[in-house]
C-alpha cells in the first residue's frame, strides 16, 4: 500500500489536487481519508461549548484513532471511519466502511504537524497558496456549505485560522517531499505524483 499525505493551508486548494490525482487513476484503486473526519467527538460539551473549540491547533484532532486506522488499513483490515458534522461542530455517531486500497491518500491542513502519522506516509505532499486566495475560498465554502455568516469566519480566521496557520501548518512545509504551488498551470507536480502512483500500481 501505498499512502499519501496532502497538507496545507485552509482553502489551499488540496481537494483540487486529489481530484486532478484521481481522475488519472483506475477506479477503485484509491481510497481517501480526510482529516475532518478525526475531529475529537466534543458530545461532552455543549453547542457554545463546542463553537469555541479551536479546530485548527493539532490538539483539535484524534491523532490517536487516525494513526491506528492508517495501521489498520496498512494491514488488510477494513476501518469504521466517524463522520463530522460542520454544522453541529461534532461527530455524528455515523460511520463510512472503508476498505484497504492500493493507493490511501490522507488529506488535511494538520497531518504533517502529527510525527507518528508523519512517519506512515510513502510520499508528503504541501499544497502552498497565497494567503489571500486562501481566505477568499474559505469564505465562499463557509458561507456556502457550512451554514456560518460573513463576521463569524472573518472572526475565527483573525483569532484562530492565521495564527495557528503561522505557528502549526506553514511550518510543516520542510516535511514535505513535494510543495505545489497552487495555481491552475501548475500541471508538472501533479504529474510527478501521478507517475509515482502508476509506477507502485
Amino acid at each position: 500500500m501505498l499512502i499519501i499525505g496532502i497538507a496545507g493551508g485552509t482553502g489551499c486548494g488540496k481537494t483540487t489536487v486529489v481530484n486532478k490525482i484521481l481522475n488519472e487513476l483506475p477506479e477503485g484503486e484509491v481510497g481517501i481519508i480526510s482529516q475532518d473526519s478525526y475531529y475529537k467527538d466534543t458530545s461532552h460539551l455543549s453547542y457554545d461549548e463546542r463553537i469555541k473549540i479551536n479546530f485548527d491547533h493539532p490538539r483539535s484532532i484524534d491523532f490517536d484513532l487516525l494513526t491506528q486506522h492508517l495501521k489498520d488499513l496498512k494491514n488488510n483490515k477494513t476501518i469504521a471511519q466517524p463522520v463530522y458534522s460542520f454544522v453541529k461542530h461534532n461527530r455524528t455517531g455515523d460511520t463510512i466502511l472503508t476498505h484497504p486500497r492500493k493507493v490511501m491518500i490522507v488529506e488535511g491542513i494538520l497531518i504533517l504537524t502529527n510525527p507518528e502519522l508523519r512517519d506512515l506516509f510513502d510520499i508528503k505532499i504541501y499544497v502552498h497558496a497565497d494567503s489571500d486566495e486562501r481566505l477568499i475560498r474559505r469564505l465562499k465554502r463557509d458561507i456556502a456549505e457550512r451554514g456560518r455568516d460573513l463576521d463569524e469566519v472573518l472572526t475565527r480566521y483573525q483569532n484562530t485560522l492565521k495564527p495557528m496557520h503561522t505557528q502549526f501548518i506553514e511550518p510543516t512545509k520542510e516535511y514535505a517531499d513535494i510543495i505545489i504551488p497552487n495555481n491552475k498551470h501548475n500541471t508538472v507536480a501533479v504529474d510527478i505524483v501521478k507517475s509515482i502512483i502508476a509506477q507502485k500500481l
